[in-house]
């Protein structure tokens, strides 16, 4: 199924992808569906911006694995919002964060800036410790343990959506207004 799934990114199929595809489809299955129904409302604002960047459209699916699709989300290491930014990353991409606004919360704003988990000093220093490997694969273990998870919880976030009826997984409707102002 993975392979039907048009898409620019190699969506591998293994061991690894196949136990997060059972987390989401079978042990978390509530709290997918409360996220498919989020997505109804998330999935066009980043959609747009997404192709506005120029942008893969299955970037949309990286904040469920960074959040929850929660825009209140709080890391325990201090990460905020959809994308979660930590603090001096959400400066550096002028996100306003003071005492009264947090722009790591705005789904539009963040998702302007939103930045990948693993930064480019760990990922290049999995590859120099695998001997210069550069297949995600063939580096997974020499990655930090909290990113290591990334590449095959997000493979099997865009598997879940796009075959959620196959495993009985339909969206919750969400409470989100149709139309917001500010």
């Amino acid at each position: 199924r993975l392979q039907s799934i048009p898409s620019m990114f190699d969506l591998s199929y293994n061991k690894i992808v196949r136990n997060y595809i059972e987390l989401y489809t079978q042990r978390r299955r509530n709290q997918v569906e409360l996220m498919m129904g989020m997505s109804e409302y998330y999935f066009p604002i980043f959609e747009e911006i997404l192709d506005r960047e120029g942008l893969p459209q299955e970037l949309k699916y990286l904040p469920i694995i960074e959040s929850a699709l929660n825009p209140k989300a709080l890391s325990r290491a201090g990460a905020s919002g959809l994308w979660q930014f930590m603090y001096a990353t959400g400066k550096q991409y002028k996100l306003e964060v003071n005492s009264f606004v947090d722009d790591r919360r705005d789904p539009i704003k963040a998702s302007y800036a939103a930045a990948y988990n693993c930064g480019p000093g760990n990922v290049n220093k999995a590859i120099r410790r695998s001997g210069g490997k550069k297949n995600y694969w063939d580096i997974y273990y020499r990655l930090p343990k909290e990113t290591r998870g990334y590449v095959p919880a997000f493979i099997a976030a865009l598997y879940s959506f796009n075959f959620h009826e196959e495993h009985g997984l339909y969206p919750r409707p969400n409470k989100f207004p149709e139309v917001c102002d500010t």
